[in-house]
């Protein structure tokens, strides 16, 4: 019995092993696995592959890499300091290399709205805020100064733009009539018109008459004061010192019947 147990031992020793062929190609995860429990160093042959972004295939999408980013100015690549422009730039950039690829191009489209949403805002509550401490200052101020403003009003820019622009022409009318007569009629065009929006605000055409008249006195005499203090390579040969206290006396007529109440 010892000597066919012996003989069986020695026969299966001396019988080959046959193996099945290893793949050329496997998946190294599981492998790799089996080969660290096994102890024994297995080298493995890896077939790596690559697909180019947007060249068709399985997972060809295009995907804006930033695109789960919560931060709109991550995702298109700008400070947070930017400029509008410059946020557009970058958002019309993004739009052309991502062309074609729906969520990509409304992850970018969002961002760039949430950006121009913040930064109204931001523009919204700093003239709230302007105005708020404005309006704190003016309430802190001394009585005269109150009383001072009282007599002060901020039209509609309609009216500053027609009332600039009326005035603006008969400026350059002087102008380009100095080299043959004097602004004269000009000016008494000028402060027929200003007395005539003044009583327009005051319904009092004496008082209105007394204002006018006041601050086209005030811009002459001022314009007087001031014109030889210009220095003479600023204003242009052809212009007369009349000319110059006009123009200053235009000015003051502009802003007393705009903004006087």
């Amino acid at each position: 019995m010892q000597a066919a147990a012996a003989f069986n031992r020695a026969a299966i020793t001396a019988r080959p092993l046959h193996r099945p062929p290893r793949p050329l190609f496997h998946i190294a995860g599981a492998e790799d696995g089996l080969a660290g429990t096994r102890g024994a160093p297995l080298t493995l042959l890896r077939c790596s592959g690559s697909v180019s972004v947007g060249s068709g295939g399985y997972g060809s999408e295009r995907v804006l890499s930033r695109q789960q980013s919560w931060d709109p100015y991550k995702l298109l690549g700008v400070d947070h300091d930017a400029s509008e422009e410059e946020v557009r730039s970058a958002r019309n950039f993004l739009l052309k290399q991502y062309a074609g690829y729906e969520e990509s191009e409304e992850a970018i489209e969002g961002a760039y709205d949430k950006i121009i949403m913040n930064s109204y805002s931001h523009r919204k509550h700093s003239k709230i805020n302007l105005k708020s401490k404005l309006k704190k200052q003016v309430e802190e101020s001394p009585s005269w100064v109150k009383a001072l403003l009282g007599y002060f009003e901020v039209p509609s820019l309609e009216i500053i733009s027609r009332r600039f622009v009326f005035f603006g022409f008969i400026a350059g009318w002087s102008i380009a009539t100095s080299a043959e007569t004097g602004p004269t009629f000009q000016l008494a065009l000028s402060l027929v018109s200003c007395i005539y929006f003044l009583n327009d605000k005051m319904k009092n055409l004496v008082r209105a008459s007394a204002t006018g008249l006041g601050v086209f006195v005030g811009g002459w005499i001022l314009g007087s004061l001031l014109v030889p203090v210009i220095p003479a390579f600023m204003i242009p040969p052809t212009w007369s010192i009349e000319l110059l206290t006009s123009l200053m006396a235009y000015v003051f007529m502009f802003l007393g019947c705009t903004f006087l109440k």
